[in-house]
């Protein structure tokens, strides 16, 4: 689940960056959000692996 959070969350935060219209740093967060998903997969992950 967290995979694909992160997958669209970097899709949608590429689709501002492409399209321009980035309005202050509202764009960015899209980018924070994303890594912050990334980060609980692979920890989830790892978890899972230990356990």
């Amino acid at each position: 689940m967290f995979w694909t959070m992160s997958i669209i969350l970097f899709v949608l935060w590429a689709l501002g960056m492409i399209s321009g219209s980035t309005e202050g740093y509202w764009v960015h967060l899209l980018l924070v959000f994303a890594m912050v998903t990334l980060i609980l997969a692979v920890a989830q992950r790892g978890r899972r692996l230990v356990a």
